[in-house]
């Protein structure tokens, strides 16, 4: 056990110490352990301090660092090293800290008051700086106000008054009689020195001075007499003493609001923060001193605004002010010692907290680091060093500091040599030779992407690479690295535009960095971009027509600016109208009085339209009218007064606010004239004081800040010529008389008999069964009125009341019906002559008036309108409401949407940008509508685009592999005139957006080139469009590949047009770019050889199989043939692929379909309309050569005509179909149809043996297409073209028996056929005639030598399995003897002499 611990023991130390190796070795990759980083900070440092003239001072600063390298002490003041060698009054301590043996201060000569740091130094190490302290001298103690003599009610408080420099204020105090006065509950001080006394007494009473102490000879205020009065009840004001004032304190410290009041009875005194009460709490929050509020120990919490609230029995009164807390700064994150290579990037993080916000500023080994191209501040505080070079090592120092504060910390660069550190591997290790092919595949303006191949020597398989570059002439040189080992390709961001970098690879390996590449020197695009917003827009009224406008020159104008568009819109209307300016300062003149017009900006350059400024609003100014009132009405009150009503002149004549209306009138035709002014916008006025029985004209016109407006016309009326009386409802009508009529009532009536109550109208109420349904009410002078849209044949109750201001009078009732439908509805009364006042005729409501609409934003609009039959205050009492209808007037949108409200305004929303829209309103009030009415116009605001740019397409151009051209189609939702398009484009599609190049392109063009591209790379485009308002979204990336090398015209057209042929099985396309035969060389090679090794195999199989199938001949399958040609009964064919047959064709003349066909000019017309589909029992399938030979399959499908393959891919489903050929036939036409018949019918001895023997009997046509075998999912083929050569002997070359299935080109005007091949392994294609020593001969048709129109034949599917003959066909052989075919042949004659008989009998 002992050695097994033992053993156990060391492997632990083993692995300790590997680990710390290891460890270690990582350790050194970032830095050495020869340079450990140095311990040195600050233990102590100065803190603000303030001095008494001639008196010593002290400021403390010390810093730890290693014993063996002790720090130096230097300081600085206001940021200048001191010198104190010959200084006799100034020195530095042995621990750092700086003493003053006596301070010096005058009026004129301040030499010791500033801003100290001192900076501890370690030679050839670095420095660092403390923070900063302030140094401040107390002045001379100078009162700016002192105690004056006082008197105190017993009870009540008082405050003296003693103000010194603020500075001295910790040096004052206050005495009574000449002794010191000790602070209490009841006296404070405040911070301005005065003195508050609260609950006070007759102790109280005295001589009081302030006294400021120990800042040189003791200097006091003059004393002021303080006397105590007893209490004599009378009420006295309450009034503050003192009140709180603002005040920022820092956070720790300790606050004092003051207050205090007088007044009796004596006021208490409470404070609230915010709304809140304020509560005290033990020791933190007090009111001392009577009222005063002291809050201890800040927390940022406690700022907010403080009320004082003093109150008593009699009155309260407030007083507020607002504490500030301040936070000095504090460190949230510190910056941390790096060790780094040279040439790398570095980031020194610093993140601090504080308010107000601290400002950072970092130091290196104690100098300020100036921000430049390799020295940059990074997400607000960090430091960013680029392209270490040695010389950056030091110290760097992150200060923060705001108004509560500074502080600083610090951090060690370390800069590494490259051999330093990493695994030993001795001398002879090899490192990797310099990287190959180094180019720029991608450069844009602020970035490059590089990519290279691995290096001729890499000595290693996990090879990672860094990239060198600098600006072409800098020193300073910057590295990235690849992110993952094997990666050959890296970004290089955030370049200068139109500037030369130099860039250089060097690959590393486990034993270090390798050679480097050669230098590749790269120049960046220049910076091609439209302007951006101009800013400062400022617009201001002149004239109540004209506004005039300035702004700035863009601050990133990229180039020259051009001109600039001044955009303007009538927000009344919303139409967007624009001027072209050349300056920076315009003054557009003819414009809309008070009206609001917004206004924007776009600068232009040579690239384009730039961007938009945002909006600005303005309102011209105001002027006298230019309309006057409208609806003017006058309405007799009594005999001495007439109400005026009338509404304001339309807002296009009103030229500003409203402020009161001027009435003029005048007596009759007199010419001297009477003024009254309203007051305020009152729609309405009474004149009073007129003259009994006298006709008046009246006049109005509005009145603005800026004059008078026109008047409207005069309009009469004429006073009661008495008094009525109108402190009582009108009796009731004196009577009431109703005409019915079919869907009307015509209702008289005469007014009630008592003419001296005042009638203002008439009330009429109708119902069928109830008057209460309906009601009108009409004009006190009116006598007649129609009801109308009654029902026919129905009973009405009407009733009429009299009404004025004080209600309605007594109802007088009737009760009649309409008449029915059958009856004339003539009035009667219309035979009569009317009265003084006509029946009215009942029209349509009046459409509101005045509409208009007010574009708010780019997708809503305000609608207002004004209705003339509301009351004159256009006030809504009934139940009446208003429809709004809106469409655009775009021809192809005629879509009408509406709303309903109840107001005289509504706002529409969900419009489309940019979009001119028609409105009209419509009024309703029970069940009468009005028409619509006038149409309103406005235009929606701009917005930016909705929507991508559409049909991204991009195609080489040709000749040049490296210039492509893309095309698109502007957005569907441009929402704006697009001003431009930016094509992104990049190599990799998941790259950040300021990673793609941009090419801007003009929005008035839709295609653009792209040149220099890289060949053989894949490349990714994406457009976005923009208009005036701003930048849309972006579409979806198009993939591209550029070619592989400088390509022909052929490879170039096959790279745009042509698609590469189906190769079977699942073979991925080629790329896109990438043209025809070109490329993945390798995987051609290797298809073409396994389908020449196929081919010749097949070829071999078929070739054996025909020599074996001529020679095998048995006399048992003579037995067999000669029993099925006495056989009665039909064939089925049973067995695998190698045995099938096809079914025996049996044709019945009665059910011959005979249809007629145009004759084909070509004297051997080729028949190819109409495939036949086979089901799985006609044709086993066995082409598996074809399948394998693309070209063969391509020139296959090439014959099927339109049937698609999904049509033939349900065989099962098709045992029914009964397809249909073509077969040419005499030109008589024949009565009786000819049909294959299923198997199961009587079949001729002489057709009993008509099958076909051996499967290689198969040939291919000259043009490859086969007469025989296919897929049991597709149609057979048909020929196109005839053999090469035929025997005039039916015999001579031909297989014995062919089937009739698939018509075939005829032999001169003969029509024939050729037989379908049967299952088998067909022959490779044959680009010349064909090998096999026979040529197929088809049996003709017909004897005659006329040409007969083809007619339709039905060819059924193979029929079910028939027991009886499938027992006998079981040993029957697919081969026969020479002689047997001959045989076979001659009763194949015979059927078609019997065949031809019946088509052509009469």
């Amino acid at each position: 056990m002992a050695e097994r611990g033992a053993l156990w023991l060391l492997c632990l130390l083993c692995l300790t110490f590997l680990r710390t190796d290891c460890a270690a070795a990582k350790h050194v990759d970032k830095g050495s352990a020869a340079h450990p980083f140095s311990p040195f900070w600050f233990t102590v440092e100065p803190q603000d301090t303030l001095a008494v003239r001639g008196n010593p001072a002290l400021l403390n600063c010390s810093a730890h660092s290693d014993g063996a390298t002790p720090a130096r002490i230097t300081w600085k003041k206001d940021g200048t090293f001191m010198s104190l060698v010959s200084d006799e009054r100034r020195r530095i301590l042995p621990d750092g800290s700086l003493f003053f043996s006596h301070i010096t201060h005058s009026k004129h000569n301040k030499p010791d008051e500033g801003i100290y740091q001192c900076v501890a130094t370690i030679d050839n190490l670095g420095s660092i700086s403390s923070r900063t302290a302030r140094l401040s001298v107390a002045g001379s103690p100078r009162f700016s106000s002192q105690p004056s003599a006082a008197t105190v009610h017993v009870g009540d408080s008082q405050v003296l008054a003693c103000e010194v420099n603020s500075d001295l204020v910790q040096f004052t105090h206050w005495e009574r009689d000449r002794r010191p006065l000790e602070p209490s509950a009841r006296m404070i001080q405040l911070p301005s020195g005065a003195l508050v006394i609260s609950n006070a007494s007759e102790a109280d009473a005295g001589l009081y001075r302030c006294v400021v102490e120990n800042v040189g000879p003791a200097k006091a205020s003059d004393e002021a007499q303080l006397q105590t009065v007893p209490e004599t009840g009378e009420e006295r004001k309450l009034e503050f003493l003192v009140q709180p004032t603002s005040v920022t304190k820092v956070m720790g410290s300790t606050v004092l609001l003051p207050c205090a009041a007088t007044g009796y009875p004596v006021p208490h005194i409470h404070w609230m923060v915010g709304d809140k009460l304020l509560e005290e709490s033990e020791g933190r929050i007090k009111v001392v001193g009577g009222g005063s509020l002291q809050i201890t120990d800040l927390v940022e919490e406690d700022a907010g605004v403080y009320t004082c609230v003093a109150e008593n029995s009699n009155s309260t009164a407030t007083s507020q002010a607002e504490l500030t807390v301040q936070v000095p700064p504090k460190f949230i994150k510190r910056p941390a010692n790096t060790y780094a290579h040279e040439s790398m990037d570095i980031v020194f993080e610093c993140d601090v907290s504080g308010s107000p916000a601290p400002t950072v500023k970092w130091v290196k080994n104690g100098d300020a680091v100036i921000p430049s191209d390799y020295f940059k501040i990074i997400k607000e505080h960090n430091l960013q060093v680029l392209g270490l070079v040695k010389s950056d090592e030091g110290f760097y120092q992150c200060l923060a500091e705001n108004d509560a504060g500074n502080i600083q910390s610090s951090a060690q660069l370390i800069i590494l040599d490259h051999g330093s550190g990493g695994v030993s591997g001795g001398a002879a290790s090899p490192t990797p030779s310099a990287p190959r092919d180094v180019v720029a595949s991608l450069v844009s303006t602020r970035f490059v992407k590089l990519t290279w191949r691995q290096p001729a020597e890499p000595h290693g398989e996990l090879l990672t690479y860094s990239v060198f570059y600098s600006q072409d002439g800098a020193s300073r040189e910057r590295v990235v690295n690849t992110s993952r080992p094997g990666d050959m390709l890296v970004t290089i961001q955030n370049l200068m535009p139109d500037t030369r970098y130099r860039f250089r690879v060097v690959a590393h390996n486990i034993n270090g960095p390798g050679e480097s590449s050669a230098v590749l020197k790269v120049p960046t695009q220049a910076e091609v971009q439209v302007p951006g917003p101009a800013p400062n827009l400022q617009a201001v009224s002149n004239t109540p027509t004209s506004v005039s406008l300035s702004w700035d020159k863009p601050l990133t104008g990229n180039g020259d600016i051009l001109s600039y568009k001044l955009y303007y819109t009538d927000r009344t209307v919303g139409s967007e109208q624009d001027v072209d300016v050349d300056g920076q300062a315009y003054t557009m003149s003819g414009l809309k009085k008070n009206t609001e017009y917004s206004f924007r900006v776009v600068a232009n350059n040579k690239h384009g339209s730039g961007v938009s400024t945002e909006d600005v609003i303005v309102r011209t100014l105001s002027d006298s009218p230019s309309a006057p009132p409208q609806n003017l009405t006058l309405e007799v009150q009594n005999s001495k007064s007439i109400m005026l009503r009338w509404q304001p002149p339309p807002l296009s004549g009103q030229n500003g606010e409203i402020i009161s209306y001027k009435i003029r009138y005048r007596k009759g035709s007199r010419k001297s004239e009477s003024a009254v002014i309203t007051a305020g916008t009152e729609l309405y006025k009474l004149i009073e004081g007129l003259d009994p029985g006298t006709e008046y004209s009246f006049r109005v016109s509005a009145i603005t800040v800026n004059g008078t407006g026109p008047n409207t016309e005069w309009t009469t009326a004429e006073t009661f010529e008495s008094d009525l009386d109108e402190s009582r409802v009108p009796d009731q009508p004196s009577s009431l008389h109703v005409r019915p009529l079919v869907n009307s009532i015509v209702v008289s009536w005469t007014p009630p008999e008592n003419q001296d109550i005042v009638v203002r109208g008439y009330s009429i109420g109708y119902g069928i069964g109830s008057p209460h349904s309906q009601t009108i009410k009409v004009d006190y002078k009116q006598r007649y009125y129609t009801i109308e849209n009654l029902n026919p044949s129905s009973q009405y109750v009407i009733t009429l009341k009299a009404f004025n201001n004080v209600g309605e009078g007594i109802p007088v009732y009737e009760s009649t019906a309409t008449r029915a439908q059958s009856d004339p509805d003539v009035d009667l009364y219309e035979l009569f002559p009317a009265p003084y006042t006509p029946v009215p005729d009942h029209t349509p409501m009046m459409p509101p008036v005045g509409v208009q609409a007010s574009v708010l934003t780019h997708d809503t609009i305000k609608v207002t309108w004004a209705d003339n039959t509301l009351p004159k205050n256009q006030k809504i009492t009934d139940n009446r409401f208003y429809t709004v209808r809106w469409k655009t007037n775009i021809p192809a949108n005629t879509k009408v949407k509406m709303a309903n409200t109840s107001s005289l305004s509504h706002i529409v929303t969900g419009l489309k940008p940019n979009t001119l829209y028609e409105f009209s309103v419509m009024l309703t009030k029970g069940r009468r509508a009005s028409t619509w009415s006038m149409t309103a116009q406005g235009t929606t605001f701009e917005s930016i685009p909705s929507s991508p740019p559409k049909d991204v397409t991009v195609v080489s151009k040709e000749n040049k592999p490296r210039t492509i051209i893309v095309n698109w189609q502007p957005p569907s939702e441009a929402n704006g005139k697009i001003t431009g398009y930016i094509i992104y484009y990049s190599t990799d599609v998941n790259a950040e957006v300021h990673d793609w190049v941009i090419e801007p392109v003009v929005g008035n063009r839709l295609t653009h080139q792209i040149q220099e591209l890289t060949l053989d790379t894949t490349y990714y485009f994406k457009i976005q469009a923009r208009n005036s308002k701003g930048m849309g979204p972006m579409s979806d990336a198009v993939l591209f590949r550029t070619p592989k090398a400088e390509s022909s015209d052929k490879m170039a057209n096959d790279q745009a047009s042509n698609l590469p042929p189906k190769l079977p099985g699942n073979h991925p396309p080629p790329d896109p770019g990438t043209p025809l035969g070109v490329g993945s060389g390798e995987n051609h090679i290797l298809v073409i050889v396994i389908i020449v090794s196929v081919g010749a195999f097949t070829i071999i199989v078929v070739v054996v199989g025909a020599f074996l199938c001529t020679r095998r001949t048995t006399s048992h399958q003579k037995k067999k043939r000669a029993a099925s040609k006495s056989s009665n009964g039909s064939h089925k064919y049973k067995g695998n692929s190698k045995d099938l047959k096809p079914p025996d064709l049996w044709i019945h003349h009665e059910r011959l379909e005979l249809k007629p066909m145009d004759k084909s000019p070509d004297p051997n017309p080729v028949m190819t309309e109409t495939p036949i589909p086979r089901t799985s029992q006609d044709i086993t399938p066995a082409d598996s050569g074809l399948e394998s030979n693309p070209h063969l399959q391509q020139r296959r499908n090439s014959y099927r005509g339109h049937e698609s393959e999904d049509s033939m891919s349900t065989l099962a489903g098709r045992r029914g179909m009964r397809p249909k050929m073509m077969m040419p036939f005499d030109a008589q036409p024949p009565q009786q149809s000819v049909r294959n018949t299923p198997s199961t019918e009587p079949l001729p001895p002489a057709t009993a043996s008509s099958q076909v023997s051996c499967p290689s009997e198969i040939l291919a046509d000259p043009e490859g297409s086969y007469h025989g075998s296919s897929t049991t999912d597709e149609e057979p083929s048909y020929s196109s073209n005839l053999p090469p050569h035929r025997s005039a002997h039916p015999h001579a070359h031909a297989h014995p028996l062919k089937s009739f299935a698939v018509p075939a080109i005829p032999v001169s005007s003969h029509p024939s056929y050729e037989s379908p091949a049967l299952p088998s392994t067909p022959l490779l294609a044959q680009t010349g005639p064909p090998t096999h020593p026979h040529v197929v001969k088809t049996a003709s048709i017909g004897t005659l030598g006329r040409t007969r129109t083809p007619m339709i034949v039905t060819v059924p599917n193979a029929p079910p399995e028939v027991p009886e003959t499938s027992k006998m066909l079981e040993d029957v052989d697919s081969s026969y003897e020479p002689d047997e075919l001959t045989e076979e042949m001659a009763h194949l004659e015979g059927l078609m002499k019997d065949l031809n008989a019946i088509t052509t009998a009469p």
